[in-house]
């Protein structure tokens, strides 16, 4: 009777734990649909910025590149986006690894570098891989907030390049694939100049007239290339959320299938268990009434 109780009470832990799985899989399945409306909401936007760049940069000079000597040398950064949550298989380890990579390829100094990590675990997960860092911000709680971590990281950008002398900063990224894929991206933010927008140059402008502006062009392009960076952190920080949820999903798959194959395991251990336990009463019954049955009766 004891197992019975414990089979019992395994299944009814199994199911609790199923209903938890597929509460956290429905969440995921919202929230990916969520962080990717608000990606795609400031293509629009995206595309306005490009078309401001593109009026300035149409009649500028070329920038002209030059390597000097005595150049000091340049002081790197990087922002990684990550979680602040687990169940979501490899997400952070993934990135951190990849983030490692790109600073190295950058030719920085690991111990050197400044990071910046969006989200506790893959602050962690840096650490792992011998990443030293600077500052830890939480992730975006929902796609209304990211506005407010961007804000937060452009301050901290502003302070890298004024107070330490930063010049050069990578941001990585996982970008959503569709599913619950999704890819590790790499973006370069800084040194920012307009040899990034020379395709614009040679690109055909939209209307019939070409517009024009009258504020300061080294004013106006502050301004545009300041958004062209508050919108690209944007659309990381979205997409790396949407990844988080779609690799949290596939992680939940994966648990409902184990629980799916536990709880039919555990179901046919309790049917056989009560089954044995039915025909021990049903035997005991019998013997009990042979025994009664063959005792001698007195007249």
């Amino acid at each position: 009777m004891a197992a019975l109780d414990q089979l019992n009470a395994q299944l009814d832990s199994f199911e609790e734990l199923r209903s938890i799985v597929k509460t956290m899989k429905a969440l995921s399945a919202a929230s990916i649909r969520q962080y990717e409306r608000a990606a795609g909401a400031l293509d629009s936007y995206f595309m306005t910025v490009e078309l401001g760049l593109q009026i300035l940069v149409k009649d500028m000079p070329q920038p002209v590149v030059t390597t000097r000597k005595d150049a000091q040398p340049r002081r790197f950064a990087a922002i990684v986006f990550g979680s602040d949550h687990g169940l979501c298989g490899r997400f952070n380890e993934e990135i951190a690894r990849h983030a490692l990579a790109g600073i190295e390829s950058m030719g920085a100094d690991t111990g050197q570098c400044l990071i910046l990590a969006v989200g506790e675990r893959v602050a962690d997960s840096l650490e792992r891989e011998n990443l030293v860092i600077d500052s830890t911000f939480q992730t975006p709680g929902s796609a209304a907030q990211i506005t407010v971590a961007v804000q937060r990281i452009l301050l901290k950008i502003e302070a890298w390049v004024d107070v330490k002398q930063v010049d050069t900063l990578q941001l990585f990224y996982n970008s959503h694939q569709g599913g619950s894929s999704y890819h590790p991206e790499p973006l370069e933010l800084l040194p920012l100049n307009v040899q990034r927008f020379d395709y614009l140059r040679q690109k055909p402008w939209s209307g019939h007239s070409l517009p024009t502006f009258s504020m300061e062009r080294d004013d106006l392009l502050h301004h545009l290339l300041r958004q062209y960076l508050l919108v690209s952190i944007f659309r990381a920080c979205a997409k790396s959320q949407a990844s988080e949820h779609a690799s949290r999903l596939a992680a939940m798959q994966s648990a409902q299938q184990h629980l799916d194959e536990r709880l039919d395991e555990v179901t046919m251990a309790f049917r056989r268990a009560r089954q044995s336990h039915i025909t021990a009463e049903l035997l005991d019954v019998v013997s009990g009434f042979e025994a009664i049955m063959s005792k001698p009766t007195n007249h």
